[in-house]
């Protein structure tokens, strides 16, 4: 069953898990589960996405109740009016902020489009090194950002970190494979890292500021405790409240006795 985290008489967000798809599309046609659908089936009526996530991507995912609530909201994204606030661990010690505006070309089997306009703005909130080699270097290093893009293109902020050489872990097609494949052995971490964590808009029928939090997955949970930047979570209004911690005897069992 999906988590919902906010309802109303004209919306339903969800906590979108890792793994799954928004809807149907022909680029993962073997899939045969999708949030549209099992939310559908879940609630016992029709629902209408308002945006996406990529499927690797967990987090806040909103779909509106009738195609009159749909409208204006696909029309506030289009605008760039929702604020959208993501978590992600990174490859490398991040910039402590900056923003990332380069175009996003199109994919293979697009050739002919044009690239589009794209801005990312982010900060830095956490870094650690473990005393693990990848590739030539001993030890590894990795950051924990906050990421607000202001526009909305496909795989935008996979590219722009990987335009970077910040590349997010277990980023399969933009990523790095020596640091997803050393996440994958050593911590036991196999998922995409990047959480949609908040979304905050202007309700089109109350004119109330909505703002709905996903709590971060269980394995990025994890993975932050471990690293110590749990702490770095807490009291920011735009991010969610992390879980009560997992005792060292679990983490021990799930990822090694790490220190930062």
């Amino acid at each position: 069953m999906l988590e919902i985290i906010y309802e109303d008489a004209h919306y339903v967000a969800i906590n979108k898990p890792n793994g799954l798809l928004v809807h149907r599309t022909r680029i993962a046609e073997e899939k045969k589960e999708f949030a549209l659908q099992l939310l559908r089936d879940q609630l016992g009526y029709r629902l209408h996405a308002v945006h996406r996530l990529d499927r690797g991507t967990s987090g806040v995912l909103l779909f509106a109740k009738s195609p009159k609530a749909t409208a204006p909201l696909v029309k506030a994204f289009a605008e760039r009016q929702p604020d959208k606030t993501y978590l992600a661990i990174v490859r490398g010690y991040a910039p402590e902020a900056g923003t990332i505006d380069s175009p996003i070309r199109p994919d293979k089997d697009h050739p002919n489009k044009e690239a589009q306009e794209a801005v990312t703005h982010f900060n830095r909130l956490g870094t650690i090194e473990l005393p693990i080699p990848v590739g030539r270097y001993e030890t590894s290093r990795y950051s924990l950002v906050r990421i607000k893009p202001e526009t909305g293109r496909m795989h935008q902020i996979r590219k722009h970190f990987a335009h970077l050489r910040h590349y997010i872990i277990g980023d399969k097609k933009h990523g790095d494979w020596r640091h997803n494949r050393m996440f994958l052995e050593e911590l036991n971490s196999p998922s995409l890292l990047l959480h949609a964590a908040s979304l905050t808009f202007e309700h089109p029928f109350t004119g109330e500021s909505i703002q709905m939090k996903a709590q971060i997955p269980e394995n990025m949970q994890r993975l932050c405790q471990r690293f110590s930047w749990l702490t770095l979570l807490e009291n920011e209004e735009d991010l969610p409240q992390p879980l009560p911690v997992y005792p060292d005897t679990i983490l021990q069992n799930i990822g090694g006795d790490l220190k930062a």
